[in-house]
């Protein structure tokens, strides 16, 4: 029976597929235009490299720029600098080791060990240490791919490349807050979501809507797993780089708030899991105080969704997420039910979590909550 109830439905595998594609539609959107330009950026390295350098297959300009733009916005004029002059650096020797010693695999060896020690010796970032290595390896290993027409030709198409991408980089500036912002508010806005389909379930007793919104929460971890990863990826670009050091705080706040809302999504799955069997039980539980305060909280969470995409102060969702607290007392919800009692103390460890997401101190977060 516990085989059964584990296996993945159908309907769940359609839920989970309809998740996934909001989730891809949600990334297409924020990628697009950065993906846009990089490859606009790759096809004008590879004409100047052609048609000014004339070189007759400059593989390497559009690399170099690829790589350096990448497909986000958050690029660090430091960041693309790294890449543009690793793979240059990676290039370069690579084409210096096959037209003096050839290539081979004790060269392979050699070259990979060389553009390392030089990489590290130029810079400390391991972008860079990590593209010299693998443009050096390719040329060495596939030293016909990419004939440029001269002895450093791809070299000069890496160089073409990477300075395109600097350009680029220097002329549309990015604030490292933008992408952490937002997939802070669409994280949030996944727990509002499950919030909301529990809701629904228990106000009208349906097993059916519960098991959806449990669904839809597993299916968004990759969202805050990326809220997480952008956040701390900028917060260590600010300790660093003098542009953004001015924008540290908030930051390092974005990465705090990643890590209690994904707790909070944790313990939203946890309510909407244990719920499942209250509402399914042939004895009638009295459902309705417990689904007026989720309602509460999935509210609260898209405030605070909209509060972090928009990065001000999330003082309205505060307010309602401290009221909300306080409503969270087992005995008066559910008076005579220790089902329902228990999901509400499952309801209380989630609204500690939202507060700290919003910022509340941990210890006036659990002082919200009813003695009991």
């Amino acid at each position: 029976m516990a085989a059964a109830e584990s296996r993945p439905t159908l309907h769940d595998t359609r839920v989970l597929l309809r998740a996934r594609a909001r989730q891809g539609v949600a990334r297409v959107r924020s990628a697009w235009f950065p993906i846009l330009q990089a490859a606009v950026a790759g096809g004008l390295a590879f004409a100047f490299s052609r048609h000014v350098l004339g070189h007759p297959y400059p593989f390497f300009a559009p690399v170099s720029t690829w790589i350096a733009l990448g497909f986000s916005m958050d690029r660090s004029v430091r960041r693309v600098a790294e890449l543009a002059v690793g793979v240059a650096l990676g290039v370069g020797l690579g084409d210096a080791v096959v037209h003096v010693i050839g290539s081979g695999v004790w060269q392979v060896a050699v070259v990979l060990f060389v553009a390392a020690l030089v990489a590290r010796f130029l810079d400390r970032g391991a972008m860079l240490t990590t593209q010299a290595g693998v443009q050096a390896i390719v040329i060495v290993g596939l030293p016909a791919v990419g004939t440029a027409g001269s002895p450093f030709g791809r070299w000069t198409d890496a160089l073409v490349g990477g300075a395109l991408a600097l350009g680029v980089a220097l002329l549309t500036p990015s604030d490292p807050r933008r992408h952490p912002r937002a997939l802070g508010g669409r994280a949030l806005d996944e727990v509002a979501t499950v919030l909301l389909g529990l809701k629904d379930g228990l106000a009208q007793r349906s097993a059916t809507l519960v098991e959806d919104a449990l669904v839809r929460g597993r299916a968004s971890q990759p969202v805050f797993d990326d809220w997480t990863d952008a956040a701390t990826n900028a917060r260590d670009l600010a300790r660093i780089s003098p542009a953004v050091r001015r924008h540290r705080d908030e930051l390092a706040a974005l990465v705090v708030a990643s890590v209690h809302a994904e707790r909070a999504m944790r313990n939203t799955r946890v309510l909407v899991r244990r719920a499942l069997p209250v509402v399914d039980a042939p004895a009638t539980h009295d459902l309705d105080g417990l689904a007026a305060t989720v309602l509460d909280l999935a509210i609260a969470a898209q405030d605070l969704s909209a509060a972090t995409s928009g990065g001000v102060r999330p003082d309205r969702a505060c307010s309602e997420l401290l009221a909300a607290a306080a409503s969270l007392d087992p005995f008066v919800l559910a008076p005579d039910d220790w089902h329902v009692q228990s999901l509400v103390l499952l309801a209380r460890s989630l609204v500690v979590d939202l507060l700290e997401a919003a910022d509340v101190d941990p210890a006036a977060a659990r002082a919200a909550l009813p003695e009991i």
